[in-house]
């Protein structure tokens, strides 16, 4: 006897990924969770298997690729602004000032898309500039008008308080008529609608925050700040 026939069940259809035998997996998130953190849980519990191991296509290979790069871009713009500031007042202190508003407006970000159980995502991140640019935008009113009434001949101090008091009114129109035109977003309905709660939502915590802080420590900053470097009036940079 050379031979013996036996019938045995197999899958119709083998699939390969790399030139390795694959299961292809499809996950959904849980709700108040990102895609970024549903992946590394995924990743964790691969990692306790012997045996196999996990491989992202499409979607999540972009993201997965993209994903450390965000913090960077973020760094890179920042100090792009910086420098263009830099360049404008001709000062290294007055840019200082006006960046240290970023941290405030974001604080505002995170506090109420936190509260309202929404994840860390594009809409988020859309959110998060958008915060960004309108603290900067008070500090900016605040601090040239500061800095302007420092070079008339005003100590540091009453400059900053001055800059802060000239800019109250101008500083609370827009961010009201702003936080105003948010509105619509953040009691969203029909398609769609979570996408725009989650930006109003987190832009509108941003608002808050930017503007009531920074109307409370940015002239601070800017006396500390510029104490720190020492300004000489009689010097062409200030």
């Amino acid at each position: 006897q050379f031979a013996q026939l036996s019938w045995s069940g197999g899958p119709e259809v083998v699939n390969r990924f790399m030139g390795y035998s694959a299961l292809q997996m499809e996950a959904d998130t849980a709700e108040g969770y990102s895609s970024g953190q549903a992946m590394r849980d995924l990743e964790q519990m691969v990692a306790q298997q012997q045996g196999i191991d996990l491989a992202w296509s499409g979607l999540s290979f972009e993201e997965n690729q993209s994903s450390n790069q965000a913090l960077l871009l973020y760094l890179v713009s920042i100090g792009f602004i910086f420098l263009c500031l830099a360049a404008l007042y001709e000062s290294w202190s007055i840019p200082t000032a006006v960046m240290s508003a970023i941290p405030l407006g974001i604080g505002g970000n995170i506090i109420f898309s936190y509260l309202a159980g929404f994840p860390n995502d594009i809409y988020f991140q859309i959110a998060l500039l958008t915060t960004i640019g309108l603290s900067c935008k008070n500090a900016i009113l605040i601090v040239e008008f500061a800095s302007a009434a420092q070079q008339q001949g005003k100590q540091v101090i009453q400059a900053a308080l001055e800059g802060a008091s000239l800019r109250l009114r101008p500083i609370l129109m827009t961010s009201l008529a702003f936080g105003a035109g948010i509105l619509p977003l953040v009691f969203a309905f029909g398609a769609g609608a979570a996408s725009r709660q989650e930006i109003g939502v987190s832009v509108l915590g941003g608002v808050i925050f930017g503007t009531i802080l920074v109307l409370v420590f940015i002239p601070f900053m800017y006396v500390l700040v510029r104490s720190i470097f020492q300004v000489n009036r009689s010097s062409p940079i200030n």
